[in-house]
C-alpha cells in the first residue's frame, strides 16, 4: 500500500513565538527512552508487517497522492505525530489504553475534555488533555494515522468510530482531501471498516441543506453545496478504489431512505444526494431510479389510504391547506404554518389537536409526493423532447421495467403512474410500447392474478382517459376485451353462478370494457357509416339514432350479460348504472330488466361454504354476508391527477379525457337514476370535478 510521504527532513530553526506547534498527546515518558531510536528510524511511516505475505495484497491499493494537500508541515512535527500514533496503537495492542484513549479524543473529544483547548490548569482533568491539538492541527494526526492504518485491528473499533465522528466536511479543502485519503486507507484494512465509512457518508444525505453550518473553531463556516461536493468527492474516490462497494451502497441507501412521515425537506435532500451519486456512478443509475420510484409509490399508497380512511372533514381540511400553501411555497416559520392549519380546520373538528396532527401528516405526505413528482418530471422531460430518439426509447423501456416491478403491483397508487401516462402520450411508438406491455402482463400465465387484474385496469383506464389514444387503438383494446370475455363465457357455460372471487379476471375485463364505453363510445362506432344527420362533434346528435357499432359489440355484450356469469351483478354498480343509461339512449341495448332481476340475486349463495374451504378450522371470522364485498372494486389508475405542483407537466387539457356527462340524458330520464344511492359514488368514479371536496384519491 502506498502511504503518504512526509516532506524531506531539513534543518529547522526554532519556531517563532507566533507559530502554533503540535504538542504530543502521549505521556511524556512515552516519547523518551529506548523506543526513541527505533521510532526515529521509521522515516517513511512503514511498518515491518507490510513486508509479510499476509500484507502483500494491501500494497496493490494505489491512492491518489494529489488528494493530499498537506503542505508546510515540518518533518519533526509530522514525525512526532506519527510516532505518537504508532506508540498509542502498539500500547493498545499490549493492553495499555491511556495513549489510545487520548488519540480517540483527538478526533472526537469526549465529554471529559471540557478545557482541552482553553487552558493548561493543573487540575487532574485538564492535565490529561493539556497537550491536545488545536482544531487547525488535526490534519497532522489524520496524515499520521493514514501512515499506520496497518496497526489497526478489530479491537480498534472505538478509534474508528471516533475518526468517523470527525467534522471533516466543516473544515477546509486540504483537511477534506487528507481525510478522504485516511478513509481510503482504512477501507483497505478491513471490510467492516469500509462498511462503517460508507454508512457514515450515507448518513450525511439527510443533513438539511441551505442552513448555516456549525463552524469548527479556527475555520470559516462552510456552505451546504461545498459540503456536498466534498462528500461526493470522497464517495467517488472510494468507489473507484473499491468497485465492489457499489452493491454495499445500494443496500445502505435503501436502508437509510427517509420514512414516509419524514419532512419534504428531508426527502428532497436525500434524493438530491442519490441523483448526484447516480451521475458519478452511472452503473448504479437503474437501481437508484427504481429505489426512488418504489419509495414514491409507498408514499402514494399510504397517502391514498389515509384519505380513504379519513372522513370528509379531514379531506376538506387537507385540500384547503394545499390551496392556502402551494407546494412550492417556502415558509420560514413552521409554527406559523401549524397555527394557520389549526385555524383552517377549527370549523370541522371538535378535537382540533388530534385532527390537526392527522391533517398535517397527510398534507406533509401530499407535499412530499408532489415535490418528488415535480422533480422526476423535470428529470425525464428533456429526454423526451425528441420521443423518437434512441435515448428516449431506452429511457421509456427502463420506465416500463420499473412500472412492471414497482408501480403495477400497487393498485392503490394514484399519481406515480402518471410518469408513464405523460411520456407514453409523446408518440405512437411509445404508446404502443406501453399498451403492449400491459397486454403481455395481462395474459402472462405465470403472473399473479392480482397483477394481471391490475394490468387490465390500467389498460381500460389509459384507453379511456388518454386523449392521444387514437380510435383504431381504442377499438383494438375493446375488441381484445370482447374476445376474452366471449372465450371465457364459452368455456364456463356450466358454472353455478356469479362469483367475483372465482372469476375475478373475467369481471375485470368486462368492467374495463364498460368503463371504456362510458368515455370513448364514439370511438366504437364506424365513422364512415354514420347517418347524415349525426354530427361527430355534437354528442347530443347521436341520441336516439341507429348507430353502426363495431362488429360484435352488441351481440357479444348481450350474450355475456345473459350468461350464468351474470357480469352486471358483479361489476361496480356505479359503472353498470352509467353504462345502462348510455347504451339505452344510444340504442346499443336495453339492460334495465336484467338490472332489476339482479336485485333479487344474492351472490353469497353461489360462494363455497366455510366448512368446505377449511374456514371453520382457520377461524378467520370473516364471511361474505355483506353484498358490497361481492362486487368488483371500481379502481382505475388514471383517475384525475390532483397534485398542484406536478400537475403543470401533464398538459391535461390536451392529453386527458375528462368526464363530460350529456345534459340531455338527465332531462330525458325519469329521475330514478339521479335519485339513486349510487349517484354520489358515480361522480367520484366517472366525473372529473374541480370542486373543493374532490381529492382525486
Amino acid at each position: 500500500m502506498t502511504t503518504l510521504t512526509p516532506t524531506p527532513r531539513r534543518q529547522m530553526a526554532p519556531p517563532s513565538s507566533g507559530m502554533s506547534t503540535i504538542k504530543p498527546i502521549l505521556k511524556t515518558k512515552s516519547v523518551l527512552g529506548p523506543k526513541r531510536r527505533r521510532d526515529d528510524d521509521d522515516d517513511d511511516g512503514t511498518d515491518p508487517e507490510l513486508a509479510s505475505p499476509t500484507k502483500k495484497r494491501r500494497k496493490t491499493v494505489m491512492f491518489n497522492e494529489e488528494l493530499n494537500m498537506v503542505k508546510d508541515i515540518s518533518s519533526k512535527t509530522l514525525e512526532d505525530a506519527k510516532r505518537e500514533v504508532k506508540q498509542a496503537l502498539e500500547g493498545h495492542a499490549r493492553g495499555d489504553d491511556e495513549d489510545y484513549d487520548n488519540l480517540k479524543d483527538v478526533f472526537a473529544p469526549s465529554r471529559r475534555q471540557p478545557k482541552s483547548y482553553q487552558s493548561d490548569e493543573d487540575d487532574d482533568e485538564s492535565n490529561d488533555y493539556e497537550h491536545a491539538p488545536k482544531p487547525q492541527d488535526l490534519i497532522i494526526y489524520v496524515v499520521a494515522l493514514t501512515s499506520h492504518v496497518t496497526l489497526l485491528g478489530r479491537s480498534c473499533s472505538g478509534l474508528i468510530k471516533a475518526v468517523l465522528k470527525c467534522s471533516w466536511l466543516d473544515r477546509d479543502d486540504s483537511f477534506a482531501r487528507a481525510y478522504i485519503q485516511l478513509l481510503a486507507a482504512l477501507s483497505s484494512v478491513q471490510a467492516s471498516f469500509f462498511t462503517q465509512i460508507l454508512s457514515m457518508m450515507v448518513d450525511r444525505f439527510t443533513e438539511p441543506g441551505g442552513t448555516p453550518s456549525t463552524a469548527v473553531p479556527g475555520f470559516p463556516p462552510v456552505d451546504s453545496e461545498t459540503k456536498k461536493t466534498r462528500l461526493h468527492l470522497g464517495l467517488k474516490y472510494l468507489l473507484q478504489l473499491f468497485p465492489a462497494g457499489g452493491h454495499m451502497m445500494l443496500n445502505l441507501i435503501s436502508q437509510k431512505f427517509p420514512y414516509t412521515e419524514d419532512s419534504k425537506a428531508t426527502h428532497m435532500e436525500y434524493i438530491d444526494h442519490l441523483l448526484r451519486l447516480k451521475d458519478e456512478r452511472p452503473e448504479l443509475e437503474r437501481d437508484i431510479m427504481e429505489l426512488i420510484l418504489s419509495r414514491l409509490v409507498k408514499l402514494d399508497v399510504e397517502m391514498t389510504l389515509d384519505l380513504d380512511n379519513g372522513d370528509d372533514a379531514t379531506t376538506r381540511a387537507v385540500m384547503r391547506q394545499l390551496e392556502a400553501e402551494p407546494s412550492d411555497a417556502k415558509g420560514d416559520d413552521g409554527e406559523d404554518a401549524e397555527s394557520e392549519t389549526s385555524s383552517v380546520i377549527s370549523d370541522d373538528f371538535d378535537d382540533a389537536d388530534e385532527q390537526t396532527k392527522r391533517v398535517l401528516l397527510i398534507k406533509s405526505k401530499l407535499e412530499t409526493m408532489d415535490s418528488i413528482m415535480d422533480l422526476l418530471f423535470g428529470i425525464y422531460s428533456p429526454i423526451f423532447e425528441n420521443p423518437e430518439s434512441e435515448r428516449a426509447v431506452e429511457t421509456f423501456q427502463d420506465l416500463l421495467s420499473d412500472f412492471s416491478n414497482v408501480i403495477l403491483p400497487h393498485l392503490k397508487s394514484r399519481h406515480t403512474q402518471y410518469l408513464l401516462f405523460k411520456f407514453a402520450s409523446k408518440s405512437p411508438q411509445l404508446m404502443e410500447m406501453f399498451i403492449g406491455t400491459l397486454f403481455n402482463i395481462a395474459f402472462e400465465s405465470n403472473r399473479a392474478p392480482v397483477v394481471k387484474q391490475a394490468a387490465v385496469a390500467y389498460l381500460a383506464s389509459f384507453t379511456a382517459r388518454g386523449a392521444r389514444v387514437e380510435s383504431k387503438q381504442v377499438q383494438t383494446v375493446a375488441r381484445t376485451f370482447l374476445d376474452y370475455i366471449e372465450h371465457y363465457r364459452a368455456t364456463h357455460k356450466n358454472c353455478r353462478g356469479p362469483d367475483v372471487r372465482k372469476y375475478s379476471q373475467y369481471y375485470a375485463y368486462f368492467q374495463g370494457l364498460l368503463y371504456i364505453f362510458c368515455f370513448r363510445w364514439r370511438e366504437l362506432i364506424d365513422r364512415d357509416l354514420l347517418p347524415l344527420n349525426v354530427e361527430w362533434d355534437d354528442p347530443a346528435s347521436f341520441i336516439g339514432q341507429d348507430l353502426p357499432w363495431m362488429d360484435g359489440l352488441r351481440t357479444r355484450l348481450r350474450d355475456n350479460i345473459a350468461s350464468k356469469l351474470n357480469p352486471l351483478k358483479c361489476c361496480s354498480p356505479v359503472i353498470v348504472d352509467e353504462f345502462a343509461r348510455l347504451s339505452h339512449h344510444l340504442r346499443l341495448m336495453y339492460i334495465y330488466p336484467q338490472i332489476e332481476k339482479n336485485k333479487n340475486v344474492q351472490l353469497s349463495q353461489f360462494f363455497t361454504g366455510s366448512y368446505a374451504t377449511g374456514g371453520a378450522l382457520r377461524d378467520t371470522g370473516f364471511e361474505f354476508d355483506n353484498e358490497k364485498w361481492t362486487h368488483l372494486e371500481a379502481c382505475f389508475p388514471f383517475d384525475p391527477f390532483q397534485l398542484p405542483l406536478a400537475k403543470k407537466w401533464l398538459d391535461l387539457e390536451n392529453n386527458y379525457v375528462t368526464w363530460q356527462p350529456m345534459a340531455v340524458l338527465n332531462r330525458d330520464d325519469d329521475g330514478e337514476d339521479d335519485e339513486s344511492e349510487a349517484d354520489d359514488d358515480k361522480q367520484s368514479v366517472l366525473e372529473d370535478t374541480a370542486t373543493d371536496d374532490e381529492t382525486g384519491c
